[in-house]
């Protein structure tokens, strides 16, 4: 069997371990070197090229129904220890009652461990599948859904931020780190967030050229929406045109130079990078506020 090998960046010090137990039971085996930042992104032109049978996608869980190719997921699950004392003695001081749990795809095998030490600890705890998700509990950079659930607090259960901004809240959010236990309120930092698409927004009303961000990730593409929003532009006398790449860099977009913004259809957690990009760049919601502002003006 041929398969291609597809490894996110923290995984690749893997590959080649992976590559050889694969050789060893008499397949042909690729790598690919490709970035790759989700279950939603998926190495199908390599595999289309090399003629691959499947795919195996390591770190991610399942995202991708009925791809173009075979493609097997291969979950990463790490182990922690779950022993959070000074943040259990922290929202007690607090007065919590209810915690919206959730977690990594790494984690995500201990969601009910975790449950269970938070209501030995006398709190209740709740947590859902999102709408992304493949399991409860489960929080994605593109879908927080799971801790859309009753809390008097947020407590995410991951290693860095890129997840744990996802969780775009009014209520109190703590981050724990699943190998030191040490937590952080990050409400500061969302708030930080919200200002800054407040801001491209904000300067998108006197954009008059808009670039519509198309990817060709098999799990962000979205030409139909990008036709759409495209439509409603220029329905309000302002040009839009279509730019479509396999993934969007910053200083390639920076060539296009009468871009006055971007709309972006790809993953959501593009906009992030707003300074990058130099000008304003609006998810769907973000374009819909826009349209709100210009309706008003026109009135």
């Amino acid at each position: 069997m041929r398969i291609l090998l597809q490894f996110p960046e923290g995984l690749k010090k893997y590959a080649l371990k992976e590559a050889e137990k694969f050789k060893a039971k008499g397949h042909e085996v690729f790598i690919s070197s490709s970035p790759s930042f989700g279950g939603c992104d998926l190495a199908v032109e390599e595999a289309k090229m090399l003629k691959v049978d499947k795919i195996v996608h390591y770190g991610h869980a399942e995202f991708v129904r009925n791809p173009p190719v075979k493609v097997e997921y291969i979950e990463w699950h790490i182990n922690i220890s779950i022993d959070w004392h000074d943040l259990v003695n922290h929202l007690k001081k607090e007065g919590v009652r209810t915690i919206a749990l959730g977690t990594t795809v790494q984690h995500i095998h201990q969601i009910n461990e975790m449950k269970d030490f938070f209501e030995s600890n006398g709190f209740k705890v709740n947590f859902k599948k999102g709408i992304k998700a493949k399991y409860p509990g489960q929080v994605l950079g593109c879908d927080a859904k799971a801790v859309d659930v009753e809390g008097d607090v947020v407590v995410f259960v991951g290693d860095g931020m890129f997840h744990a901004l996802a969780i775009d809240e009014e209520r109190d959010v703590y981050v724990v780190n699943p190998y030191s236990g040490k937590f952080k309120k990050i409400n500061d930092d969302i708030m930080k967030l919200r200002k800054r698409r407040r801001g491209s927004i904000i300067k998108a009303v006197d954009a008059s050229i808009f670039g519509i961000l198309v990817s060709t990730k098999i799990g962000q593409f979205n030409i139909g929406l990008a036709n759409h929003l495209k439509k409603e532009i220029e329905k309000r006398q302002r040009k839009a045109f279509i730019l479509v790449a396999n993934t969007f860099e910053p200083l390639t977009l920076q060539n296009f130079m009468e871009f006055d913004a971007y709309v972006n259809t790809a993953c959501p957690r593009i906009v992030d990078d707003v300074e990058a990009f130099g000008k304003p760049i609006l998810n769907p919601d973000m374009i819909l506020e826009v349209f709100k502002i210009w309706d008003e003006l026109e009135k």
